[in-house]
């Protein structure tokens, strides 16, 4: 399979992008040399593969979750710069005054 200039010159004008003529011949080129390196898969037998909905069999692996201790909230906040009660205080981000 190969393409032609004429069919590099569609794709280019479908992908909205402009060519020069030099880019245009180059394109051509590197193209169908890509498309006879991918014609060489057709060379291997796979008659006996199985069919792979991805090249690398995995499985999820859950961990259960485990109540762990956490720092204490007055020691959290032992350090802060600006803090409420409970929180830590910061500068508003989003939105006006």
């Amino acid at each position: 399979m190969s393409v032609t200039r004429k069919e590099i010159e569609h794709i280019a004008e479908l992908a909205r992008l402009q060519l020069k003529e030099n880019e245009l011949e180059e394109y051509t080129l590197q193209l169908n040399k890509i498309l006879d390196y991918v014609e060489k898969l057709n060379e291997l037998d796979t008659k006996n593969v199985k069919p792979l909905s991805h090249p690398v069999e995995g499985e999820n692996v859950f961990r259960e979750d485990e109540l762990k201790p956490s720092v204490d909230r007055e020691e959290a906040l032992k350090n802060a710069p600006s803090k409420n009660d409970e929180f830590f205080k910061v500068p508003k981000v989003i939105g006006g005054d």
